[in-house]
């Protein structure tokens, strides 16, 4: 069982030629050869080495650091990506080489010229007019290329907005910014394309991916699965488990919801298949699953860096508030795996079909310390910066321990800067191009009227306002990566809930939630679109299943909105108290959706189990106890009538 998972798990060659069994023309990237491989990958090897360097001795001052930062991930942008599906693959065209050329320029005027630029106190020249026209249509084109249309169309209505201000009613109305004042303001401050999402992709977000492909190709990937499947696979839905389990612990460390449901979905959604699991619910869970990585500490899909530079607060306070409540959300998806197992009266997979837990950590157990070393660093108060690189340096060492065939040799260590480099281009192009929708938010005031918006529309009512800030963020949500979703909607969304009195942690929590759940909410739902494709199930039925699935992530924001013990804020008892009544209200809404606890549910305790989570979401102790006490009760009775029905 082991070894088919090994197979498919194994890390790509990093060069960039198009082997025999790989179709080209279906990837959105090119497979090159020769000269111009070796061009690419020594850019990408290059943004590693950069990135290495300032972890170590210092970053550079903010224009000079996403200045080289863009520079290197704009051209690797244009050289890997072509303008569309129908170029030839295995070559860059000649106008891709002068859109890199043009990038190198744009970003070598900020770095040769920035002190001249400062001095000037923002009077633009014509050159810097010119020069961020080209910018902004450098970043909308790359990001199109990389991340589809969703994004740069939502920048381009950003755009649209800023210079056709006084023609709009309403609220929506302000006095409009010409070009010749727009262009430069977006170019040349940390209030535009350069500013908070490309500084945080620049400091952060860079060293995390690349800590991602060496664990890859250290064989952490592997590991993780083999892991997932040896601890789970034996229980009841084993093998669903271990996709969530395997998702978990992959979304810890890639912080993408596609890349998580490709990575562990080719080997997790086969097997649940083979274990009687339909095709349908195989790819819902993988997705649903997947997405809920978005949530997960460490990473949070990059947002927790994000965040914390918004909030102005340490990496690690965000860490420590988001995982109850993205441990609740996994615990939720677990039991809707294991009350459709026992509903479809599945059988557990026997000892032989499964890796052994001792051999898989006798084997891999190393593989542990660089992430336990990482964790341990934040909690100790190290930037994310210095955890992360001497976590690097960490697992170069401790490779030598195990595999040999996983060693970190220089020759991997080269392959994992290349893959690391070519890794952090999408993230890199959705932060300079989500800079662009916030430098509009801030220089026309549109958050500001966003917020007198839902504020109006509510009525001051907290309830509504919530209700209205989640329709908002999954739509804005919807086909936009993770860092791009939580930096639109808490921008637009969060200060509206802070003036209703919402704590501004539990507001940015708030909006990623919803953000995230855009990945499994249709008709743009791009993990169970990734998640169906490898079970051959329809992609809309996929959908629905998957959010059926994931409905304990609609329930949780709610839950930690008027329930701060969640965010791990108040007294130990209380804590206690709020977490252990919203695991089980979380358990009972997994059998109520699922109709099966101990035996089948009829429609009066499915009907009951599903509100327990409303009686559990406001932390007063009696709803609470209501809520504990259906579920308690239900279970009584059918472990009564179900050992009536055994005699």
């Amino acid at each position: 069982m082991s070894e088919p998972v090994r197979r498919q798990t194994e890390p790509q060659d990093p060069s960039l030629e198009a082997t025999s069994d790989s179709n080209p023309e279906e990837s959105k990237y090119r497979r090159l050869s020769g000269w111009q491989a070796w061009v690419v990958c020594g850019v990408a090897f290059g943004a590693s080495c950069f990135h290495l360097y300032t972890a170590a001795f210092g970053q550079l001052s903010a224009m000079y650091q996403r200045g080289w930062h863009w520079m290197l991930m704009g051209v690797l942008l244009f050289l890997r990506y072509p303008a569309t599906k129908n170029r030839p693959k295995n070559r860059i065209d000649l106008w891709d080489w002068g859109l890199a050329l043009c990038v190198i320029i744009c970003c070598a005027n900020i770095l040769w010229n920035y002190e001249a630029i400062a001095q000037r106190e923002g009077m633009a020249i014509p050159s810097d007019i010119y020069l961020g026209l080209v910018m902004v249509l450098l970043v909308l084109e790359g990001c199109r290329r990389s991340m589809g249309w969703p994004l740069p169309l939502m920048a381009s209505i950003a755009l649209a907005y800023a210079v056709l201000g006084p023609y709009l009613p309403g609220v929506l109305a302000h006095g409009g910014f010409p070009v010749d004042e727009l262009a430069p303001f977006l170019y040349l401050r940390t209030d535009g394309i350069f500013g908070v999402p490309l500084g945080v992709s620049a400091s952060f977000i860079f060293l995390f991916v690349l800590f991602g492909a060496f664990l890859n190709l250290s064989g952490a990937g592997q590991f993780f699965i083999d892991l997932a499947v040896a601890l789970a696979g034996k229980s009841t839905g084993g093998p669903g488990k271990a996709a969530v389990v395997a998702s978990g612990l992959m979304g810890m460390v890639s912080g993408s919801s596609c890349a998580n449901t490709v990575t562990t979905g080719a080997f997790t959604i086969p097997l649940m298949k083979q274990s009687g699991y339909s095709s349908t619910f195989s790819g819902a869970i993988v997705a649903a699953a997947s997405t809920g990585g978005q949530v997960m500490p460490p990473v949070m899909g990059a947002a927790a860096f994000i965040m914390a530079q918004f909030l102005g607060v340490s990496y690690w306070e965000i860490v420590v508030a988001a995982a109850i409540p993205a441990t609740l959300y996994f615990v939720s998806i677990l039991a809707m795996v294991h009350f459709r197992a026992g509903k479809l009266r599945m059988k557990r997979l026997k000892a032989e079909q499964l890796p052994q837990l001792k051999e898989v950590l006798r084997q891999g157990w190393y593989l542990l310390v660089p992430l336990l070393t990482l964790v341990g660093f934040l909690a100790r108060g190290y930037s994310p910066v210095k955890a992360v690189f001497w976590s690097m340096i960490l697992l170069v060492v401790v490779s030598w321990i195990g595999n040999k065939n996983k060693r970190m040799t220089p020759a991997r260590i080269i392959q994992a800067m290349v893959e690391g480099g070519l890794g952090a281009v999408e993230v890199a192009a959705a932060c300079a191009c989500s800079g662009i929708v916030i430098g509009v938010i801030g220089i026309s005031g549109v958050g500001l009227a966003f917020s007198s918006f839902v504020l109006s529309l509510s009525g001051g009512i907290l309830p509504l306002a919530l209700v209205l800030t989640m329709v908002g963020s999954i739509i804005l949500g919807m086909g936009v990566p993770t860092t791009a979703q939580y930096i639109i909607t808490s921008t637009l969304a969060a200060p509206a809930l802070a003036q209703l009195g919402v704590p501004m942690m539990s507001a940015h929590l708030f909006c990623l939630y919803f953000g995230v759940l855009a990945d499994v909410s249709p008709p743009v739902a791009l993990a169970t679109y990734a998640a169906s494709g490898i079970a051959k199930s329809n992609p809309m039925k996929t959908g629905f299943t998957a959010l059926i699935t994931a409905v304990a992530g609609f329930l949780v924001p709610y839950m930690f909105i008027y329930n701060p013990y969640l965010l791990l804020n108040g007294g130990i008892f209380h804590i206690v108290v709020g977490c252990g009544t919203a695991v089980i209200g979380i358990i009972g809404l997994a059998a109520g959706v699922q109709g099966y606890l101990v035996e089948d549910l009829n429609f009066v305790e499915r009907l009951a189990l599903i509100l327990v989570p409303f009686l559990i979401i406001y932390p007063t102790l009696n709803s609470n106890l209501v809520g504990v006490g259906i579920v308690v009760l239900i279970f009584i009775l059918q472990k009564y009538r179900k050992k009536a029905s055994e005699n």
